[in-house]
């Protein structure tokens, strides 16, 4: 046997026993990194909500912060990731808000270290750096300087409000199906944050008297309101991430909004998240930078070729199906017939996840007709999502303005391999559409 051979032998035990490991759930669990982004921010938002009952689980947070802090001062999204200015300034806040006496030496530091990069560490400049490092998309900006606002670094709290970008949460009222025509300042997954952080910095800053704007948001409110209740899963945390959670979270707190039915199990999927070490104590307790892939994971493992008992693949085969979405999302009004990247209740199908599933599938049971058929509804909401450019956008169709939302070559490619592997068992309408949308792609 080659070395080669050798080595995937030893990959396709390991793929097993880490299946194994998983049980109840038939497929891939996995572990995800550890992050200073995730931990700052749930940090804040926890302060935000009641600084005093949360009080042991920020300063956990805070030692876990200060032992992963780089060697240059800085923090990058993971321990293993170089330092960035987002992630620094984000820790930074955090450390000055909810820690500040046992950090001292660390904040100066990350303030050296933004001060090298950004010009200056006050709060023009790190306003400013942070504005240009996004450019149009307010997905990241806005949420940062609301951030760095809350946490103090962003100078007096009437003027720091000031620095962090207006956001249009009143376009919210409007019919869903208008958003990807409005050219939003933020990404099609980001609506939680566009309408609470919008609503915190209106509450916080809002417009001269004599602006329409003004009467027209706090008009507005009570109908916008609602929708972050229509738009969190059962879970509690939106997109089942940490971050994005965070965000709305601290964002209510900030604007008076601390009894919003959304605040409550936010905050219970934050505690829920919190990763603690009982063998070292000291260490402190970090959040993930994200909470499952286990749908993705298990595509993955399965495209790799790993080996199945029979049992086991029908296993994982009645799971990938139970998981195709067959209803319209509340979240991204995503049609019926997606995959997303988990099984839980804050996953949202998109076109990465689809064709995955769709992949793995051929490769555990491509002969069984409700295999086929989902194949098909597959292949149908792949169609629907295709841009007009021929390419294939993450979640929704026609949100082009901004990176996230345009179309992809790997996306792309993923749809067009899910596609061609899938076509020889569609119906004639849909092999002509899919040979129709394989020249666009192309």
């Amino acid at each position: 046997m080659t070395e080669l051979a050798e080595a995937v032998q030893r990959l396709d035990v390991h793929l097993g026993a880490r299946r194994r490991a998983a049980a109840p759930s038939p497929g891939w669990r996995g572990e995800l990194s550890s992050s200073a982004l995730s931990t700052a921010t749930a940090m804040m938002a926890l302060h935000g909500v009641d600084a005093a009952v949360h009080e042991e689980r920020i300063q956990k947070g805070a030692r876990w912060l200060l032992r992963t802090q780089n060697a240059d001062g800085g923090w990058g999204d993971t321990e293993v990731i170089r330092s960035n200015l987002s992630t620094t300034l984000l820790v930074w806040a955090s450390l000055h808000r909810c820690a500040a006496a046992m950090s001292e030496a660390a904040q100066q530091r990350a303030a050296d270290w933004v001060r090298q990069r950004a010009g200056g560490s006050g709060p023009n400049e790190v306003a400013a750096a942070v504005v240009a490092r996004y450019g149009k998309d307010r997905t990241f900006s806005v949420p940062i300087l609301m951030h760095c606002t809350l946490g103090g670094i962003l100078g007096e709290a009437r003027s720091a409000w000031r620095r962090v970008l207006a956001l249009p949460f009143e376009l919210a009222a409007l019919p869903r199906a208008w958003f990807g025509r409005l050219s939003l300042p933020v990404v099609s997954y980001a609506l939680p944050a566009l309408i609470a952080i919008g609503y915190a910095r209106f509450h916080q800053a809002p417009p001269a008297w004599w602006n329409p704007l003004r009467w027209l948001r706090a008009a507005l409110w009570p109908r916008i309101r609602p929708l972050l209740a229509e738009l969190q899963p059962s879970s509690g945390g939106y997109l089942e991430a940490t971050p994005l959670t965070s965000f709305v979270t601290m964002a209510l707190a900030a604007a008076g909004q601390k009894d919003h039915p959304c605040v409550a199990p936010a905050v219970a999927f934050l505690l829920a998240s919190m990763r603690e070490n009982p063998a070292d104590p000291d260490a402190g307790a970090s959040w993930p930078i994200d909470t499952d892939l286990a749908t993705w994971a298990t595509t993955l493992s399965i495209k790799a070729g790993v080996t199945l008992q029979e049992d086991e693949a029908t296993a994982v085969r009645d799971w990938l199906l139970d998981q195709q979405y067959a209803e319209v999302h509340p979240f991204t009004m995503a049609a019926p017939g997606g995959w997303a990247w988990t099984e839980l209740p804050g996953g949202v199908p998109d076109a990465d996840d689809t064709p995955g599933a769709m992949l793995a599938l051929h490769r555990l049971d491509a002969d069984l007709p409700r295999v086929r058929e989902a194949a098909a509804r597959g292949a149908r909401w792949l169609l629907d999502l295709q841009n007009r450019d021929g390419g294939m956008p993450t979640f929704c169709r026609g949100w082009g303005t901004l990176p996230f939302d345009r179309s992809t070559p790997e996306l792309t490619a993923h749809a067009l391999a899910a596609w061609w592997c899938w076509r020889a068992s569609f119906d004639d309408d849909l092999r002509h559409r899919v040979d129709a949308a394989t020249s666009r792609a192309l």
